[in-house]
């Protein structure tokens, strides 16, 4: 993101807007990343710039530039995944976002992503998504297959499938048959908002006192 500014400030891609995410899937092997598998990066730009033109800065120089040792062809890239971006800002998406959101969750038991969940509708995987990680994460408790699981999920904006799926049993159980039974859940949103009933009015108890560890709520099943 430092270097896309930079990009930006210096005149280098004149098209460069101020709004921009980016997000980096790495494979760790024993505890230790070992390569880059999946790259987001998402930057407004000025109405009508090719989005060709985006993709070739992106991955001839903003990436080989920004990851370095990192860099190879193998990686998956995601640039601007759901095309025109020249609307950003609070213009382009505003809205209640800074809830607290480690006291409606798992009070920093478990990591967050950032994103708050109230104020968003269950189209917006930073909500829906997070119901389903809970709903998963309990199915292997409960099945046995180990005594505590936190499981990290990560999109990229437009696709459907996520681009990573990690299951941590924190040493309390057998860790790849944890993660291979959460592969054997659909995470793509429409399908977790069909499983999980999330169209229903039933957010009112999630208001106060947390989004989780409530009973009737389709994701503590």
């Amino acid at each position: 993101m430092r270097r896309l500014a930079q990009a930006r400030k210096d005149g280098e891609a004149a098209w460069i807007h101020p709004d921009s995410k980016a997000q980096i899937s790495v494979r760790y092997e024993g505890g230790k990343p070992v390569e880059v598998t999946d790259v987001v990066v998402s930057t407004q730009h000025v109405p009508g710039t090719p989005q060709e033109e985006i993709r070739t800065f992106v991955e001839e120089k903003l990436l080989p530039a920004s990851l370095g040792a990192w860099w190879h062809d193998g990686i998956r890239r995601f640039v601007n995944p759901t095309g025109e971006f020249s609307i950003g800002g609070p213009e382009g998406d505003c809205g209640v976002t800074g809830r607290k959101i480690i006291v409606d969750t798992y009070g920093g038991y478990a990591r967050h992503g950032g994103g708050a969940f109230s104020g968003k509708d269950a189209t917006k995987v930073d909500r829906s998504a997070a119901y389903f990680a809970r709903f998963v994460a309990r199915q292997i408790v409960l099945r046995g297959l180990a005594e505590c699981a936190e499981i990290q999920i990560a999109y990229a904006i437009g696709v459907a499938q996520p681009v990573s799926i990690h299951v941590d049993t924190r040493g309390t159980g057998d860790g790849k048959l944890a993660q291979q039974y959460a592969r054997r859940f659909d995470f793509r949103p429409a399908a977790i908002i069909e499983q999980l009933d999330l169209l229903k009015p039933v957010y009112r108890t999630t208001t106060n006192y947390g989004h989780f560890g409530k009973p009737g709520l389709k994701w503590e099943l």
